[in-house]
């Protein structure tokens, strides 16, 4: 069943793989749209060989394949080529991460397809460029874009976040680039559809802050910083009695204030040493280090606590297992049940965002492959049950 939601009549065809694509396709189907998961016969998505697994079963894919109906379609083949421009007919967008040309080989680019289609088109380094046709995945994304020369710390390799961040962000641009064309085609009343080209690079390189802009005009290169800022202090992931680590930002005159309350360290406020914030991020290290003297002392809890009432900010860095345990994301129901058609109730993220006064839906769950072939191929395309037999036959589908 298709959530209820301001998208609701709007249907999507989801065509790719691993994560960008697909992720973008949920996004519209988690406002209501009917995603449409289109996959080869031949395996499926490359999301259900990925583990974590239960039983052979990829929890991987029961999150990221969820919210949509499954067929099965050879897009290498003729027919199903045919078969595929009649689906995506009666669509409204098609998400798609092939390299590209690909899909302009299967002859069901957007040329060969409906006008009024809007695509999301999802690659590494864009559609066009001399490196458009090169491979990759999320790694090259933020390591062109930028993202990986800033993170970790200054005396080490760059680390990778730890989320795949540039197919996950380039989802959510794409989305927003999808909507945007919609509303055009809809409301401006045009008729035709856009073609979103969003490479994974590009997400990334969008949110770079003042990186690009302090090169250019004072020829700054940025650098690794690990948890802290040059012109900041206290701020870091302070280490807690319990093995947590909490973070704390304190740089502010105001802030810096209330957290020596917290600490019972008044004397700090007048210390000439301390009173401005340039002579604290310039004795970084020593600062720092009494901040963490004092959180090392208390548990994770107890520090959140005593910052809280001086209304300090605070967080401690969640493992999956205190997101499981706490009490506001419990009350705001961050976290629903999916109904999962292999394993059953599975507990994953809610969709997001919200609406202010309703309360999340959990979507459906991720499909088996081509478990909607009939409702799909017979249903909605018109296809005879002789004829979706014989495509069965010749694998097409």
């Amino acid at each position: 069943m298709t959530p209820a939601g301001p998208l609701a009549g709007l249907r999507v065809i989801d065509v790719g793989t691993r994560i960008s694509a697909p992720f973008c396709a949920g996004l519209l189907g988690e406002q209501g749209a009917e995603v449409i998961k289109v996959e080869d016969p031949r395996g499926g998505d490359f999301m259900r060989t990925i583990g974590p697994f239960e039983d052979g079963y990829s929890l991987f894919w029961a999150v990221e394949g969820r919210g949509r109906k499954g067929v099965t379609c050879n897009l290498r083949d003729v027919e199903g080529q045919e078969l595929f421009r009649r689906l995506v007919a009666t669509a409204d967008v098609v998400c798609e991460n092939f390299r590209p040309g690909t899909m302009e080989a299967w002859h069901v680019g957007p040329d060969d397809c409906d006008p009024s289609l809007v695509w999301a088109r999802i690659s590494v380094f864009g559609q066009d460029g001399p490196w458009s046709r090169r491979p990759g995945l999320d790694r090259l994304g933020i390591g062109y874009g930028g993202l990986l020369h800033l993170t970790g710390y200054p005396d080490r390799p760059p680390v990778r976040p730890g989320v795949t961040v540039s197919d996950y962000l380039t989802g959510v641009f794409a989305a927003e680039a999808v909507m945007a064309a919609l509303w055009e085609r809809d409301t401006k009343g045009t008729g035709r559809g856009r073609v979103v080209d969003a490479p994974l690079y590009g997400s990334i390189l969008r949110i770079l802050e003042w990186t690009v802009a302090a090169h250019d005009r004072l020829g700054v290169v940025r650098e690794r910083e690990g948890n802290r800022l040059k012109n900041s202090a206290p701020l870091d992931n302070y280490p807690t009695a319990d093995g947590k680590y909490v973070c704390v930002v304190a740089g502010s005159d105001a802030n810096f204030a209330r957290l020596c309350q917290a600490m019972d360290r008044d004397d700090l406020v007048t210390d000439p040493k301390w009173d401005t914030l340039a002579k604290r991020a310039a004795n970084a290290d020593e600062i720092n280090g009494i901040v963490a003297d004092w959180t090392s002392s208390l548990t994770a809890a107890e520090v959140e606590t005593r910052c809280v009432e001086f209304d300090v900010p605070v967080g401690t860095a969640y493992s999956a297992a205190d997101i499981a345990a706490d009490e506001h994301m419990a009350a705001r129901r961050d976290l629903v049940t999916v109904e999962d058609p292999v394993i059953g109730p599975v507990r994953q993220q809610a969709p997001f965002p919200r609406y202010t006064g309703e309360a999340p839906q959990a979507p459906t769950g991720a499909p088996t492959l081509g478990q909607h072939n009939d409702e799909v191929w017979c249903g909605l395309v018109g296809l005879s049950p002789d004829e979706l037999a014989g495509h069965r036959a010749r694998r097409v589908v």
